[in-house]
């Protein structure tokens, strides 16, 4: 009984087997209503083509004419492709030599429409005429009455198609039939799979998405079923984390601020700004930390906006500012994604290339399937070695990249986190001729 509840329920193997089935049905469907309503072009056999019939019909005619008009009434009746003649003795028909000449099918048709019992019925294909190919024929032939024979001959068959013709349409509709059966199965199977996929990749650019219906088969029901729990454990996580970092925040600025305090009482200048600064940075830390965690941009709802528009108007406000960006691209180009997000990215990307480089520029490149976002500068980049661990959270680099020229190591992780939640990616990679270039590669949903 188990075997049988788990047929009936609504599984993938389920509609595979209904497919198939479906396809044979259908298939076979075809297949009889072509023989049955196309007629000749099915290549039907003699008795199935009215030609005993008629051959029956002149055969009496010719029966009941006297001997000295037989010949000449069966030539009267001969058409182009097919001949009748009339013949006293057998032998001047010139038959080929078979086992058994008698047609047995055309003997149960004709002697009933020719009110005989005892006559001689033979029927000959081109094939048996394989001693002189240059006579090859179908014959029919037929004895009379008196023992004289009529024969009924054609050079080809002229009834239906051939073999080959018949063959390919038969082929040509079980091809129909089995892609409409399987364009109908795979679309019910698509389709939730489809919202699967949407569901899964609008989840991926805002956490907040609402769960996914679970449609479709069983075993794709169970796959939404267990993405949904999934989703919910993640943002109930990253609630439980941001309220967690609030209240560490929270708890953490009351001793700062009491080290402050306690600071102003001590006497040594030197020690005390020490103390102070290292106050600051920890509070830098924790409010950077804290923004970067609970940053709005990251939880805007994902929508359609002008990507090109947005880097000119970043290159405009930093013109405002006295620092001149070259960018290059189409003018327009239409993007769904979270604008405020991206534009975080690509402020800090070109604020690192304005502190730490020259020449900064940018360059908006859309390809099949993605698009490409370049900000170039030239100046010292950075270690190889490096490339990749500056996106960790509070890594700075010694040197040029350090304390005092501000921030706390945040910035590209922060960009990295955003373009990762579109799908994209973010790399770094020094220019040959010195210089940093940082490629957005973003996906583009269709």
């Amino acid at each position: 009984m188990n075997w049988l509840k788990r047929i009936r329920r609504d599984t993938v193997a389920r509609w595979v087997a209904l497919t198939i089935i479906l396809a044979m049905l259908i298939s076979l469907a075809l297949n009889g209503l072509f023989i049955q309503l196309a007629g000749v072009w099915a290549r039907p056999s003699l008795t199935e083509a009215g030609i005993l019939e008629n051959a029956a019909t002149i055969a009496r005619l010719v029966d009941a004419a006297p001997p000295s008009v037989r010949a000449q009434l069966a030539r009267s009746v001969t058409e182009d492709g097919f001949t009748v003649s009339w013949h006293l003795d057998r032998h001047d028909l010139k038959l080929p030599t078979v086992d058994d000449p008698v047609s047995e099918e055309g003997s149960k048709i004709l002697l009933p429409l020719l009110h005989a019992t005892n006559r001689r019925i033979e029927a000959y294909e081109p094939s048996d005429w394989a001693e002189a190919p240059e006579q090859a024929r179908y014959m029919l032939v037929i004895q009379l009455s008196d023992g004289s024979w009529l024969s009924f001959s054609a050079p080809s068959r002229s009834w239906g198609l051939n073999e080959t013709p018949r063959v390919l349409i038969i082929i040509l509709l079980v091809l129909i039939s089995t892609a409409l059966v399987a364009l109908v199965a795979t679309r019910r199977l698509a389709t939730p799979l489809q919202r699967f996929t949407e569901g899964a990749r609008r989840f991926g650019t805002d956490f907040r998405a609402p769960p996914i219906e679970p449609l479709g088969p069983q075993e794709i029901r169970q796959a939404i079923l267990a993405f949904n729990a999934m989703q919910a454990q993640l943002q109930h996580f990253i609630r439980d984390r941001t309220q967690m970092l609030a209240a560490i925040s929270h708890d953490l600025r009351a001793p700062l601020t009491r080290m402050r305090l306690r600071g102003e009482f001590i006497d040594d200048v030197e020690q005390q700004q020490r103390l102070f600064r290292d106050v600051d940075e920890m509070q830098a830390m924790i409010n950077s930390a804290l923004e970067f965690f609970r940053d709005d941009a990251r939880l805007e709802p994902a929508t359609q906006f002008d990507l090109a528009e947005l880097l000119q108007t970043l290159e405009d406000d930093y013109r405002d500012q006295g620092i001149e960006i070259a960018f290059s691209g189409p003018q327009r180009l239409v993007y769904f994604g979270r604008p405020l997000g991206l534009k975080r990215v690509m402020t800090n990307l070109l604020d690192n290339a304005i502190k730490y480089a020259t020449e900064p520029e940018m360059k908006l490149v859309a390809d099949a399937g993605e698009v490409r976002i370049k900000v170039l500068d030239r100046g010292p980049g950075i270690p190889e070695a490096s490339l990749e661990h500056v996106f960790a959270p509070f890594f700075r680099l010694e040197g040029s990249r350090n304390k005092s020229t501000g921030g706390v190591g945040l910035g590209l992780s922060a960009a990295r986190a955003i373009v990762l939640e579109h799908g994209g990616e973010l790399t770094l990679r020094n220019r040959w001729k010195g210089g940093l270039q940082a490629l957005v590669i973003l996906p583009v949903h269709f």
